[in-house]
């Protein structure tokens, strides 16, 4: 038996989120139709919104309804230091930390020879015009641990530090709270690596 066609034109939507197969977008198809109308209709003009309203930043490349964004515009932050994120949910991720109060720059992707992303694919270019017209004194660069994020961050690295700029790059390796015996040799290698002095 197939479905009706609206809950089957439901179902695929869903399956177009990433990380929902069909078994996910079934039941959130199932459940949105249980829902009250005012729901849906809320759920529908949020979406639309979120779509229209939401653009890139034009000087960091977060995701604002504002340009410049919030982050960008405000004058009490660090303008001495750039974190470079790969993704906009980066930047939420570290401002829940509350302790980093400099400004960001989100390159939206790594260099994936694989995939066919070169430097002019990411926010590569927006991030050394910036460089030269702010007084950043430190690049911290917090790509994600993987070969393309190690290989974007060696990159942005070497295009950088001529200008006299510090880059750094986030610490990996353990987690706190973990235990030794159960991580893996490149995990135990980067927090060899950047080990501390106490």
């Amino acid at each position: 038996m197939q479905y009706p066609e609206p809950i089957a034109k439901l179902i695929e939507s869903y399956m177009k989120l990433p990380g929902i197969g069909n078994k996910t977008a079934t039941r959130l198809a199932f459940y949105t139709i249980d829902m009250n109308e005012d729901d849906v209709t809320n759920f529908a003009k949020n979406l639309i919104s979120a779509r229209r309203d939401l653009h890139y930043c034009s000087v960091c490349g977060n995701i604002t309804d504002e340009d410049p964004c919030e982050i960008c515009r405000d004058t009490a932050r660090s303008q001495e230091m750039i974190l470079v994120v790969e993704q906009p949910k980066d930047v939420m991720s570290m401002e829940r930390m509350n302790d980093y109060h400099g400004l960001y720059h989100v390159l939206h992707g790594v260099l994936s020879p694989i995939e066919g992303k070169g430097p002019d694919d990411i926010n590569i270019a927006n991030l050394i015009k910036r460089l030269q017209k702010t007084p950043a004194k430190e690049v911290i660069i917090a790509t994600n641990a993987t070969p393309e994020g190690e290989a974007t961050a060696m990159y942005i690295s070497r295009l950088i530090k001529p200008a006299g700029i510090k880059v750094t790059r986030l610490a990996h390796g353990l987690a706190v709270g973990s235990d030794i015996e159960y991580a893996d040799e490149m995990t135990l290698l980067k927090a060899v690596e950047g080990r501390q002095e106490i």
